[in-house]
């Protein structure tokens, strides 16, 4: 299982130029696919973010996102350390919702002046 010590480990690598970001995105890549690849733990732990951003004038949607929670877990954390800004914001309700191992539909954001809607969900 890759834990938060392996990504930071990659994450460091990239800040420290020993691999660039492609090689460390594709190292990221392949530590989801590992993890991707085991069966669901028990209790129903959450596995993967879906972010979908809606037009609300054409009811499309413009962007749908999956992403593994492990790495959205590492993101936040570096989001938090090099955007102290960030604290306070829906990434904290995100980052509790993963913490409390929540499922479903966690935030649903409407933007009318930007027409969008953003809509997250944890399965």
């Amino acid at each position: 299982m890759p834990t938060s010590e392996e990504r930071m480990k990659i994450l460091r690598m990239i800040e420290e130029k020993k691999i660039t970001a492609e090689e460390g995105a594709k190292l990221l890549g392949a530590l989801g696919a590992r993890e991707q690849r085991r069966p669901p733990a028990p209790g129903g732990e959450s596995r993967w973010l879906r972010v979908r951003i809606t037009d609300l004038a054409s009811g499309k949607a413009s962007v749908n996102v999956n992403l593994p929670v492990g790495l959205v877990n590492v993101g936040l954390k570096m989001g938090a350390r090099f955007i102290p800004e960030i604290e306070g914001t829906e990434a904290d309700e995100l980052a509790e919702a993963l913490r409390q191992g929540q499922t479903g539909k966690v935030m649903d954001l409407t933007d009318e002046e930007e027409g969008r809607r953003v809509e997250v969900y944890i399965e």
